[in-house]
């Protein structure tokens, strides 16, 4: 063997172990899975799971639960029950508070600000929301004391639209520091596919983004999150992308390392947690579902929890689509289609 052709042959054994790294499949699992964690009163059974959130205790976890723990009503989840939707749970697993029922059709994204309050998306799309007993949900974000009060409500409830007092199935919202609202207005691909931002009180700022696949244009915004740095990723699910942006809209970076971001969140160690329901041979080629765990400065990515089945035929959506962190490192994922909050230890530095 020539000297050029051992060469070309490493060069190529180097770019598919890079290859195999940034999608994970090499990278290690420090995590164990807690079976049964979750747990409701009542006997009451966990409906499909969406966004999950760490209190602002460090301890406790907030969750969106719907209401179909019979079966998939396919974004009718809560249009006829009165269940309550935002659960909180004890470090043990055990629900000790419960709201938000008959507020919400398809409840999906959930934020904890810096004072406790429970910020909660309704993804409803104009389909579900022109429902004869849709009683004007949907197509807003509603802000809750942490006791279950009602203390805002952004959007007009039932009436998708896209302007600043409308929204067309908002994902998901977060809070800065400063209280400045941000909301992933556009769950579905051809939806609004825009960022909205809001100060404190509600007034409207501005909004950036369209339908597309360049920079600053979104298909299907499922998660939005800030950094320490007062970044906002928002997870470009479609496009296969997480988009970095700064407070005003201005695009800073496009992050692909992270496959096909559902929820994007932060922990108190700088760490970019990526949950990945979706990715299969059909909905991201090459790549696997599960959730990834990277450098927040610098997007490297780290470790990888496969989900468990971990084949690409299943279909997309099996695999947690939002993931929280606790202050002890212990790591909470939301599984919409299994039914289940699943908490996992980690076991290794």
């Amino acid at each position: 063997m020539t000297k050029q052709a051992s060469m070309l042959l490493a060069a190529l054994a180097l770019s598919t172990l890079h290859a195999s790294e940034v999608h994970g499949q090499a990278l290690p699992n420090p995590y164990r899975l807690v079976d049964g964690w979750a747990k409701l009163p009542g006997g009451r059974e966990i409906g499909a799971v969406g966004d999950v959130d760490v209190d602002v205790d460090g301890r406790h976890v907030w969750a969106v639960l719907r209401c179909d723990a019979g079966g998939d009503k396919f974004g009718y989840e809560c249009l006829d029950s009165d269940l309550d939707v935002v659960v909180k749970f004890a470090p043990d697993g055990n629900a000790v508070a419960t709201f938000g029922g008959g507020l919400f059709i398809w409840p999906h994204g959930l934020e904890v600000d810096a004072e406790g309050n429970v910020w909660v998306t309704d993804a409803a799309s104009p389909q579900r929301t022109s429902a004869p007993n849709a009683r004007g949900r949907g197509h807003q974000v509603i802000k809750f004391s942490p006791s279950g009060r009602v203390l805002l409500t952004l959007g007009t409830p039932g009436v998708p639209g896209n302007d600043d007092e409308h929204f067309n199935a908002p994902s998901d919202v977060v809070v800065a520091p400063n209280g400045d609202v941000f909301v992933a207005d556009g769950h579905d691909p051809g939806g609004n596919n825009r960022v909205v931002k809001f100060r404190a009180d509600g007034t409207f700022v501005k909004a950036w983004g369209r339908t597309g696949s360049e920079a600053g244009e979104f298909r299907a915004l499922h998660a939005i999150a800030m950094d320490a740095r007062g970044r906002v990723f928002v997870g470009d699910r479609a496009n296969n992308r997480i988009q970095l942006f700064d407070q005003e809209g201005t695009h800073l970076a496009s992050w692909t390392q992270f496959g096909r971001p559902s929820g994007v969140f932060f922990d108190h160690l700088d760490r970019i947690i990526v949950a990945d329901s979706e990715s299969d041979d059909v909905e991201n080629p090459g790549w696997d579902m599960g959730i990834r765990i990277g450098d927040a400065a610098t997007g490297a990515v780290r470790e990888f929890i496969l989900y468990p089945w971990g084949d690409p035929r299943v279909r997309a959506g099996n695999g947690a689509e939002f993931a929280a962190v606790d202050r002890d490192g212990n790591l909470y994922g939301g599984e919409p289609r299994p039914r289940r909050l699943q908490k996992y230890v980690r076991v290794r530095p």
